[in-house]
This record gives C-alpha cells, structure tokens and sequence, in this order.
C-alpha cells in the first residue's frame, strides 16, 4: 500500500521476450523487471520497484502488460512515458502513463487478461520469424481445434495445463473465451481467462495441435483435463509465440483498455 505522501503511477508497457531472461528480477538481472526498474528509478531520482499484471517467461512477449509502482517524485505522465523510454533498450518500451488510487493494484485488481499464440503452420520452420512465432510442420484442422477448445471454456481445476513448478495456490481458473484464427499459414490462438497458471496457455496450445493433426479426438481434450495429471496432456510449445495481449481492470481504475489485437511479425505470412 502506498504512502500518503507517495503517488502510485500505473503504466502500459510491450517488450520483446527474446531479448531478455524473462519478466521477473534475477540477480544477475537480464530481466524485463531489472530494465524498467532501472530507467524508473533514474527518471525519479530513487529506488523504484514495479508490480506487474502478469510474470511472462522467457521468450515470452507483451503488448499489453501492466504494471504499478509508488514514489515520491512529482513528475508529469511525460516523464513517465518518453523520459522513461529513452532510458529503455530498445526491446521495451512505455505506451501510457496514469496516476491512480493508492489501492490499485496491477495484479489483483485485473478482471482478466488476455494471451495470443501465433503459430505459423507450414512444412518448413520459419527462420526470420523464429523468435516472434511458434511453428508446427504438419497440417492443422482449424475446425477439431475449435470443438476440442470448446470442452476447456468455464471454471475448471487445470492441473493437467499447470507446471510442474508453478507456485499458484489454486490450480482452479475460468477460461473464458478461445479464439482460433487462420490466415493463410498463420495461425492466431487467443485466449482470455481471469488468471492463469505457469504453463499454462502453452500446454493448452501443445494439446489443441496435437487434436489438430489428428493424433487425437476433440473428445480426448475434456478427458485429460478432467484427469489433473499434466504427464497425459501434449509437451509445452515453446514461448516465442506467446503475447501477453492485453489486461483488463474494472472502469473505476482509468486504465486504458487495450483490445486484444493481431500481432505484428517482422515478415507476414
């Protein structure tokens, strides 16, 4: 909780998830929490920590994060936005600054948070989108992938879609809504849920292409994940293709709503 005598600042950020070692602070730093903290503090002249709306892995990317922190610094949302960026590597940037109510929060106040998995499906690996998309070389049925997704929608224990090492208390989340879109060899999973479990969009994404090319029933979907035993569902996909898309709060917190959006690759399909 905030000071009286401190401002809690909220900001929008995108980053590019190859270029660093994750979202969270190591301590040999390499992180997109070790980069921002640094540039904040030089801008308000003191130490700043910042909470997020969602820790990313590594090789996982955001055009929509969140995140908060509190200082003392009296500094308008310029400051916070192009002062800030100029400190910035080039792989993260600031899109908004808003002051707001010392009990926002960017984690727990989120209603929701959306995640977009671009795949690109086609024989041969990609190479100059290598580290901005995820690659399957078998066909893909755009239509079983969307029955068996249907089977995951609601309030479920997905234990079967959780890492072994993920620290969430609960493994019960709301899923609510998956999008599969198909153009040309691009294929776009988006996902909103109300939370999620490490892991978990990328094992979900692992099972509804191993459906998709058939090794497997739309049906097989609800079974492994009424089992809870991760061993049974498909091997985690890999990060590069992961977006934290967007973070949703209620209206009363002022923070802009960024709607989930197709994704830029640096060469399109």
């Amino acid at each position: 909780m905030a000071t009286s005598a401190s401002n809690r600042i909220a900001l929008g950020i995108e980053y590019d998830g190859s270029r660093f070692l994750g979202w969270q602070t190591q301590p040999s730093g390499g992180t997109v929490q070790d980069a921002l903290e640094a540039a904040l503090t030089g801008i308000a002249d003191a130490p700043v920590n910042v909470t997020c709306a969602g820790r990313t892995d590594r090789g996982v990317h955001a055009r929509g994060q969140v995140v908060h922190f509190d200082t003392v610094a009296e500094r308008p949302d310029s400051a916070w936005v192009r002062g800030v960026n100029a400190m910035l590597p080039e792989a993260v940037a600031i899109l908004w600054s808003r002051r707001v109510s010392p009990d926002f929060h960017a984690r727990y106040a989120a209603r929701s948070r959306t995640y977009r998995y671009v795949l690109l499906n086609r024989a041969t690996r990609p190479a100059l989108a290598a580290r901005y998309a995820g690659w399957h070389h078998a066909p893909l049925d755009l239509d079983v992938m969307r029955e068996a997704a249907a089977r995951l929608l609601g309030e479920h224990d997905f234990s079967a879609f959780r890492a072994a090492e993920c620290q969430a208390k609960s493994p019960t989340r709301t899923l609510h809504s998956i999008d599969i879109e198909g153009d040309g060899e691009r294929i776009d999973f988006v996902l909103r849920a109300n939370a999620w479990l490490q892991h978990m969009v990328r094992n979900i994404i692992g099972t509804l292409v191993y459906v998709g090319k058939g090794k497997h029933p739309p049906s097989w979907v609800k079974k492994v994940l009424e089992s809870r035993e991760r061993a049974l569902a498909a091997p985690t996909f890999g990060a590069e293709g992961l977006y934290l898309d967007a973070v949703e709060y209620e209206p009363r917190w002022g923070i802009p709503v960024a709607a989930a959006a197709r994704t830029a690759l640096p060469v399109e399909s």
